[in-house]
């Protein structure tokens, strides 16, 4: 079970008109995890949908993860991806918008085993901006995209041959970018390759490097 280790709360903005009040009501732009902790080694409780409604309960300082509340459960979800409606348009809490408003929360990751466990492992490099690079340049046209399944014996082949895990800043969604540095495994007979990213495996367009599938 998620144990919230806050250990102080503030206001950074005062509530200014037509502000967003982040910390009640928000949505995630992609289907999204849900993790015991604010980081990608963290445990994974579970997965927001994309459009899926959440309650801010507060950000980190510089919002790149929030505590959030989906469907009953409480976990930390990556601040990037989450957007709140300002002037009818999505604004990731990221961002850093003055006319959205959160609270500050800080996190004790001494208490890691009681947040829900935590991977051990290097931080390898950092995933590159995928859609959220729409949403913050104000170009997102039409909403979420939704990921298109690969043949199941993709998925099998996938999940039979497991690779090393690697760690990335960020988090892992659809159309964020695999560095370089990090070596792919080719899908056989396929122009796509994989890797097994923030604990989870990836299906990635080999030439662009991009994700294209999260297998769950």
């Amino acid at each position: 079970m998620f144990t919230k280790t806050l250990l102080s709360l503030s206001t950074v903005a005062a509530l200014t008109g037509g502000a967003a009040f982040a910390q009640t009501e928000a949505t995630a732009w992609t289907d999204l995890n849900m993790r015991s902790g604010p980081g990608p080694m963290y445990t994974i409780l579970g997965v927001i949908p994309a459009n899926g409604a959440v309650t801010v309960q507060g950000c980190l300082a510089d919002a790149s993860w929030c505590t959030v509340s989906h469907d009953g459960v409480t976990g930390w979800a990556a601040g990037n991806y989450i957007t709140a409606n300002v002037e009818d348009a999505p604004v990731p809490l990221a961002s850093l918008d003055k006319r959205v408003v959160v609270k500050t929360v800080t996190y004790d990751n001494t208490d890691a085993s009681a947040a829900g466990g935590l991977a051990t492992g290097a931080i390898a490099g950092a995933l590159i901006a995928g859609p959220v690079g729409a949403v913050v340049g104000g170009i997102l046209g039409g909403g979420a995209g939704a990921a298109i399944a690969p043949d199941p014996q993709v998925i099998t082949y996938i999940q039979s041959n497991p690779v090393e895990q690697v760690y990335l800043d960020g988090e892992v969604v659809v159309g964020a970018g695999i560095p370089e540095t990090v070596m792919l495994a080719p899908v056989p007979d396929s122009d796509y390759s994989y890797a097994y990213v923030n604990g989870v495996p990836v299906l990635v367009e080999t030439q662009k490097r991009t994700v294209t599938y999260i297998v769950r």
